[in-house]
């Protein structure tokens, strides 16, 4: 007697699967290293002369403190500071892109 047997479909395998590409692609989009501070040097107009240094603004609109500054309000000075990669990467740029399409 010939029996006939019913296949089961791999549910888990698939949902597996499912769940896995899922994962990389928000891995991809959301990814840690946009939010990593990236080292930048560059030149800031010196806006205000405090007790703890000069505050300089960054052509990312980053407030920038240099101690032991002795320049004057409206030079131009070299600093070093941290900004998160996105600013860098143009993260923001393209997820406001996105947004403008989507939005009616």
């Amino acid at each position: 007697m010939n029996q006939i047997q019913e296949k089961k479909s791999p549910r888990l395998k698939f949902m597996a699967l499912i769940a896995s590409g899922l994962a990389v692609i928000l891995v991809l989009t959301i990814a840690p290293w946009n939010y990593v501070p990236v080292l930048v040097t560059e030149n800031v107009v010196v806006i205000a002369v405090t007790e703890h240094g000069c505050v300089g603004e960054s052509q990312y609109g980053i407030s920038v403190v240099m101690p032991q500054c002795d320049a004057k309000v409206g030079d131009t000075i070299s600093a070093s500071f941290y900004v998160p990669a996105k600013e860098l990467n143009g993260y923001y740029d393209r997820i406001q892109d996105k947004l403008a399409t989507v939005q009616p």
